[in-house]
């Protein structure tokens, strides 16, 4: 059995991830799932989502869509109550040096672009999507493999724009020195925010109300921590979203 919760796991959060394991886990014994003890932390996210032993999982929209959307039980949407987004959806902010003269994203259009992942929804997708409505494409430097990376690129004089998940960005501002040299120029539309999922052929629902009871139970401190609310049932047509352009960089 694998339980994972790797989209913003990091040192600094992993004591109240795990709290909410711990919550979540005997919330699911309760209601007659095997669950671990603990989470993992060590495997690839990618091969976590496929395992066939998946008690529990979160994933961006992006690989959701492009990869597991049929493979997996979708159980419903964290809810990290971001600005200008629903209950459920997130977006991404879009950051240039602070020296930078561009005041809108389209401002950068011929510019280097920090591709963290092909696969990222909120570091490739919804950016080139934004673009592509105004006519353009972004263009992408070699992949820095994470937000952090990106926030790196554009600092460093590497890149000079990159789309950062709205939360993750919350995160790094707290801890990541790297983010005072960088401002917010725009911001992606909203898409729907990381999901919980489980290995295909189980009863969503209780898995549903397991994460739900353990999030209004956690404690302040872990709540503070991880900034999040709650879990929203969001439609299937809510990932009816097209894919960005170049998909061939999408192994569909």
């Amino acid at each position: 059995m694998i339980a994972s919760l790797p989209m913003y796991a990091r040192p600094s959060n992993r004591a109240a991830h795990d709290a909410l394991w711990a919550l979540i886990r005997d919330g699911l014994r309760h209601r007659g799932i095997a669950a671990p003890d603990q989470l993992d932390q060590d495997t690839d996210h990618m091969e976590g989502w496929a395992r066939d032993d998946l008690v529990l999982g979160q994933i961006c929209n992006l690989p959701y869509r492009a990869l597991f959307k049929d493979k997996v039980t979708f159980i419903g949407a964290a809810d990290y109550e971001l600005d200008g987004c629903p209950p459920g959806y997130y977006r991404s902010v879009f950051v240039v040096r602070k020296d930078s003269t561009a005041t809108t994203p389209k401002d950068m259009a011929i510019q280097r672009f920090a591709l963290n992942e092909p696969l990222s929804q909120s570091g490739y997708g919804a950016p080139q999507l934004w673009a592509q409505a105004r006519g353009f494409q972004f263009q992408d430097i070699p992949k820095t493999s994470s937000h952090r990376g990106s926030i790196a690129a554009v600092a460093e004089g590497r890149a000079d724009i990159a789309a950062i998940d709205a939360h993750t960005w919350w995160i790094e501002q707290a801890e990541n020195p790297q983010t005072h040299q960088l401002k917010v120029i725009g911001h992606t539309d909203a898409t729907p925010g990381m999901s919980f999922i489980t290995r295909k052929g189980q009863n969503p629902a209780l898995y549903f109300d397991a994460i739900a009871a353990a999030i209004a139970a956690l404690s302040l401190d872990a709540s503070a921590i991880l900034g999040l609310k709650g879990i929203i049932a969001l439609p299937q047509t809510a990932y009816d979203l097209p894919f960005p352009p170049k998909q061939a960089a999408i192994p569909v």
